[in-house]
């Protein structure tokens, strides 16, 4: 544990700090990618970004561009099943383009383990579904390239995911798949890298007894610590500590005045040094928050 957190500590060191970002997870056939999302610095992008993954429009969605030592890249399609029953590729849905937000808000460079925005070559304002991993420091070219590629998250943990790339293949079936990556040579659409894309969301539900439970979505199997508070600034007190190697995780069910509703409390999950405050409001489903 005194590991994880001291490694969480030096990244932390070269990324810049973006507090209340949406935490998402990227499941590959590699291992599990967990990412913070600048939310408070790159609004309209992670909106844009949480509507393709709330939408299901990245359900089937594959990694379809890898250029070794620059870029991965992924949003753009998935796989259907075809008229006569056999999968084929498709795009996936576009919604409206982005409005760039390169130089909104902090400024974010493309630094390994970053995720950003794609978008068409000489238009600034193009980007819509597909995004990359940069897996170098492409600051120098993409931060001027094209006025900037808006960098809306970055890798909290899974970077050893990231560093497994350079074991994949790569195979040319034309144009847009001219650098498709798979798992092996003689690749099926089983060989694909796939990603499946959720989010870290927390439940507080009413148990028949009166009593509040909190459930959340486990991550990569770390140990989740759940505080409460009632004031701002706030004062953290431990309301509980899990273990969780399931991917849903539910706290014991706790009567406590300082999670009624509707007094304006917050909650947040801690995993491994990584906090997720989330404002407790009378909805039965929220969104944890970092």
């Amino acid at each position: 544990m005194k590991r994880l957190r001291l490694l969480f500590v030096a990244w932390m060191a070269t990324v810049p700090f973006a507090f209340g970002g949406t935490l998402a997870q990227f499941r590959t056939s590699l291992g599990d990618i967990d990412v913070e999302l600048y939310d408070l610095d790159k609004p309209a992008t992670v909106r844009n970004f949480l509507r393709y993954v709330q939408g299901g429009l990245y359900t089937n969605m594959f990694c379809h561009r890898y250029v070794p030592g620059f870029v991965m890249q992924g949003g753009g399609y998935f796989v259907s099943t075809g008229t006569n029953g056999s999968p084929q590729f498709a795009e996936v849905t576009k919604l409206p383009a982005l409005t760039n937000e390169f130089n909104v808000g902090r400024r974010f460079s493309n630094l390994f383990g970053t995720i950003a925005m794609a978008k068409a070559a000489n238009d600034p304002n193009s980007a819509t579904s597909e995004w990359f991993f940069n897996l170098a420091d492409n600051s120098t070219n993409l931060d001027n390239q094209n006025e900037g590629f808006t960098v809306f998250g970055h890798v909290v943990d899974g970077t050893n995911v990231l560093n497994q790339f350079p074991n994949l293949y790569l195979i040319n079936i034309g144009s847009p798949f001219n650098s498709l990556p798979v798992l092996r040579t003689n690749a099926t659409f089983d060989d694909l890298l796939y990603v499946d894309v959720s989010l870290l969301n927390v439940q507080v539900r009413f148990a028949d007894t009166g009593a509040r439970e909190i459930s959340w979505n486990s991550v990569s199997n770390k140990l989740n610590h759940v505080e409460f508070t009632t004031g701002f600034p706030p004062t953290w007190q431990s309301l509980l500590t899990r273990n969780c190697g399931l991917r849903r995780c539910a706290g014991s069910r706790v009567r406590s005045p300082h999670l009624m509703y509707p007094v304006p409390g917050t909650i947040r999950l801690s995993r491994a040094g990584c906090i997720a405050p989330l404002k407790n409001h009378s909805s039965e489903d929220m969104m944890a928050r970092r």
